[in-house]
């Protein structure tokens, strides 16, 4: 007997003092729509506190949104918030506003991509469905 699948499972947050989270909704929505369990943490999230979401929820992926440029202390922080934990096989990815030129510094920091304003949201689904091929992610 085949075992049941689930939808992959995502948090998203806002880290930090950022108090701007039109954009993490209209993500967190168009993933929903595209079949994923998504949990927004809402605004003014710790690392810590993202990390225990994730770990609560069973998430396979962290998604995080930023606007106030703490990103390249807040992002990582996540990052080793995981590998803290023993929670490495939980995927972070990042948006908002972060400059071209930090985008690889936080790929190397163990981040797994970045998506900038004006990014198809489309391009994100197609991203993950990408990353997690074996996953029921069912169309509605």
């Amino acid at each position: 007997m085949p075992t049941a699948v689930r939808p992959v499972r995502i948090i998203v947050a806002k880290v930090g003092l950022d108090g701007h989270d039109r954009g993490v909704k209209v993500v967190a929505r168009a993933l929903r729509d595209a079949g994923y369990e998504v949990i927004y943490t809402g605004l003014r999230q710790t690392p810590e506190m993202v990390v225990d979401a994730a770990l609560q929820e069973d998430a396979q992926v962290v998604g995080l949104s930023i606007h106030s440029g703490a990103h390249m202390t807040l992002f990582p922080a996540v990052v080793d918030e995981l590998k803290r934990r023993k929670a490495t096989d939980i995927v972070v990815f990042g948006g908002g506003i972060i400059p071209d030129d930090d985008i690889a510094a936080l790929k190397k920091r163990g981040v797994a991509e970045i998506f900038t304003p004006g990014t198809p949201l489309q391009e994100i689904v197609d991203w993950l469905r990408k990353r997690f091929p074996d996953e029921k992610t069912p169309k509605r």
